[in-house]
């Protein structure tokens, strides 16, 4: 498509603030307005805009399409995105480890021990650790308590930790990321940790690599949506 506006530029409106082009407000893919609630948000995305040349490249419009979700998706089925994100809970990669006996679980308590205990002490809550692959539930009051953290969060940050438990297959790392001031590199070194393992092991080919590059990306662009949405 070719550039059809000449400024991206920022407004404020009643509820929020929004994107503008040639003073024109956007409209997210369901067709609603695209209002959010920071200005900074909103500047961040006439930024993408701004930054097109002649011919739109609609693949580079990547807040632009966390905040449509946030907007098209989250708002509309809050609800249903919090049942989801839940269960990852009851099955968190920092919850199931390797046998006692093999190398694996003594790098799995060295990383994951600190910061599932951690998190537990921060929010007064029991996970249950697995060695092995068998499911065991989680504590009823934990999954209480963690309800109770994920209905309080914003549309963004709800359409944030879609994408931040989804890449990490944690609810823990993916509420720590969205933290302030959270560490983007160790969280997501956490949530490499089997796989780095195997890289050990095995060695990793290029396109491996450039796949896990691609996917930390896309993790520390969630954690920059609720930062800019605070």
């Amino acid at each position: 498509m070719k550039r059809f506006y000449k400024q991206a530029g920022v407004e404020q409106v009643e509820d929020g603030w929004r994107a503008v082009l040639d003073g024109r407000g956007i409209r997210t893919a369901g067709a609603r307005a695209q209002v959010v609630p920071t200005r900074a948000l909103a500047e961040a995305l006439a930024a993408e805009w701004a930054g097109q040349g002649e011919t739109i490249e609609p693949a580079t419009f990547h807040l632009r399409d966390l905040a449509d979700f946030a907007i098209d998706a989250v708002a509309p089925a809050r609800d249903t995105v919090v049942a989801e994100l839940l269960a990852y809970a009851e099955t968190d990669t920092l919850c199931y480890r390797a046998d006692p006996d093999e190398a694996l679980y003594k790098r799995q308590a060295h990383v994951w021990e600190p910061l599932l205990a951690a998190f537990e002490a921060r929010l007064g809550v029991r996970f249950v650790r697995i060695s092995g692959i068998m499911h065991k539930p989680q504590p009823e009051a934990t999954l209480a308590r963690l309800h109770a953290e994920l209905v309080a969060c914003s549309d963004y940050a709800l359409a944030a930790l879609k994408m931040l438990a989804s890449l990490s297959s944690s609810l823990v790392i993916a509420l720590e990321a969205i933290r302030p001031g959270a560490d983007a590199e160790s969280l997501w070194q956490a949530s490499e940790l089997e796989a780095d393992w195997q890289v050990e092991l095995w060695g990793e080919d290029w396109e491996a690599s450039e796949r896990r590059a691609t996917r930390f990306e896309a993790f520390r662009l969630a954690m920059r949506l609720v930062e800019l949405s605070r």
